[in-house]
Formats: C-alpha cells, structure tokens, sequence
C-alpha cells in the first residue's frame, strides 16, 4: 500500500488536446494520464500520474463496490444508478425513490443539496411542468439513496451518513485504498456533501482496471456488469458516458467534475484515467478516444465519442484533436 504524494499543484501537466479553428490552433487543454494494469502496472502515462488529483463523481463506481460489500442488494438498473450523476430524467428520480422504499424509508432521509436536474433537455421538461429544485432531481440521488439503503441494512445511523468518520465513509475510504493500492492523500467534500477521497490517477486507472477485469460473483463485478448492462443509468441520454459503454463493448465509464474520466476495458485488462487541467469536459471523450483506440478499439466505433466540432456560423470550421504522439501504440 502506497500513498500518493502530497503536491500543491501537478508541475508536470502537458498539451493532451488541440482546438483548431481555420488553419490555426485556436487553444490547447493541458492535462495528464495514465493506463494501468490490475496488478498497478504503468503500461502509459502523459504528464502527472503520480500527483493526487480529486476524482469527483467518477468516485461513485467505486463507492458503488463499498456498498455491496457491506451487503447492498439492487436490481442491476438500480446498481448502476447508486453509481451514477444522472441527467434528472423521470427514470433516474423514479430509481432513486424505489431504492429508498425497497428500505423503508423516503426522500426526506436525503443529505445531499437540492439542484434541478443536471441533463440539458431533462432540465427544460422538468422546469416547464412546473418542477423545483429538490434532493432527487440532483445527479447523485441514486448514490445518495444506495448510501442510506446501505446503512440501514447494516443497522448504522442515517442522519450523519455523510460524516468522514461515519461506518460508511470508513467503509468507502478502506475499499478505495485496497482497489486503488493507494491510501488517500486528502480527504474533502464534494459538491453534493459526500466525503471525497485524493488519489493519484495511477490509482485510480488501477482500480478501473480492477473492476473491468474482477471475477464473477464480487461486489467489483457486479457494479461493473449493472453499468454495462444500463449506461443510461449511469448518466442519461446524448451523454458521453452512456455513449462510451454502448459503443465499446467491455468498457465501463464514468465522468467527473473539472475534467476527469475514468474506464475500464475488460478486453485489454486495463484502466484509463485522464485529468484535463482546466477543468474543461470537452476535452474528456477526444483524449479518451485517443487511449482506446491505441488499445485496438475500432475507429469506427470511436467516431461517435469525439469531441463536436467547432463551428463558425453554424457550419463546422475546426476540431479538437489529441496531441500527436502523446499516446503511444498499446496493442501490439
């Protein structure tokens, strides 16, 4: 077990994507990542995959694991949305209220804050019929209510479920050591409330990897299997995450906040984890198109997760586009 090293900010970060407009490049997202074996092997890396980063919401898979190994029990559409930042739609606000009364309980149990809904088109309908800000329009109700679910099977209490020092959140932190072979550098809060643990994106690629490739009948394989089987859980319609897991067999997806994606391809026996600098989510899917396809995914398959063009008057005039030769060959 190692521990990331504690650095005030990544120095060694570099260009992962262009954006042309014209014949010119227009702007640049720096950033970094890493493709990792099960075992913690660096089979490629750009830039600074050591330094600990914040994962955000693609957390939640792993999340996900603590939960089912404390005894968690969904349908696999409900697992997969305990894993989720859904877009809002009335499934995923349904998912979520159907996780609290399978356990007796109700959205007033909720901790996290109160948002509309985090998909585009899901926002419009939801505001037009008149909706509101509540706890189980916001994109990480169904983890909310799988970590509720979980602690009332275990008998632990709810009020201050988000506590770091909770059962649960000890529970989460211990898991997330062993699958990333890491111990957290920081421990803070993320945008819904929940514990958010550091890791390196070493790590985090190796955990992925972990859950693409586990055995069956472990808590890694089945929240691995509940997200291929209902990537529209996981996030929602038109969204990147659920494109990825359609398109690539075998892959399992999940985005976070401020330019962070994660996977993992059972077929190569890896994980991925990329870290875009500026924060920037329009970056995520090209760079990630990019690894995959090193990885000997089909081109044609990739095609729908790059990134859209760039238009000038309506009428595309540029592209993003990785950095050529920043990931090397990975399927030879």
């Amino acid at each position: 077990m190692t521990t990331a090293p504690a650095l005030a900010r990544p120095v060694r970060h570099i260009p992962l994507v262009e954006v042309t407009r014209g014949p010119l490049i227009e702007g640049v997202h720096y950033g970094s990542f890493a493709v990792v074996s099960p075992e913690g092997h660096v089979l490629a890396e750009g830039g600074d995959g050591a330094a600990p980063m914040y994962p955000r919401s693609a957390l939640k898979p792993l999340q996900a694991v603590a939960m089912v190994r404390a005894g968690l029990d969904l349908p696999d559409h409900l697992l997969a949305l305990s894993a989720a930042s859904h877009s809002g739609a009335p499934i995923h606000r349904a998912g979520a209220r159907e996780i609290l009364e399978m356990h007796g309980t109700d959205a007033a149990a909720l901790r996290n804050v109160q948002d509309l809904p985090y998909g585009v088109a899901e926002r419009l309908v939801f505001v037009r019929g008149g909706g509101e800000p509540s706890r189980l329009a916001q994109n990480c109700s169904g983890k909310h209510a799988a970590m509720i679910a979980t602690c009332l099977i275990n008998g632990w209490s709810t009020d201050d479920y988000l506590r770091a020092d909770h059962p649960l959140q000890r529970l989460v932190e211990a898991t997330v050591a062993d699958l990333t072979g890491e111990r957290a550098v920081a421990v803070t809060v993320d945008g819904c409330g929940t514990p958010l643990l550091a890791h390196s994106l070493r790590g985090m690629a190796r955990a992925y990897a972990r859950l693409a490739t586990a055995p069956d009948h472990t808590a890694e394989a089945r929240v691995a299997a509940a997200m291929r089987a209902f990537p529209q859980m996981v996030a929602g319609e038109e969204r990147d995450v659920t494109t990825m897991m359609r398109a690539v067999p075998g892959f399992i997806a999940k985005d976070g906040a401020e330019g962070v994606q994660l996977g993992g391809l059972a077929t190569s026996a890896v994980g991925i984890a990329v870290k875009v600098s500026d924060g920037g989510d329009r970056a995520r899917s090209t760079i990630t198109a990019s690894i995959l396809e090193a990885l000997g995914v089909d081109q044609h398959a990739l095609t729908q997760l790059r990134s859209a063009p760039v238009l000038g008057g309506g009428e595309p005039v540029g592209t993003l586009r990785t950095v050529a030769g920043i990931v090397p060959r990975l399927n030879a």
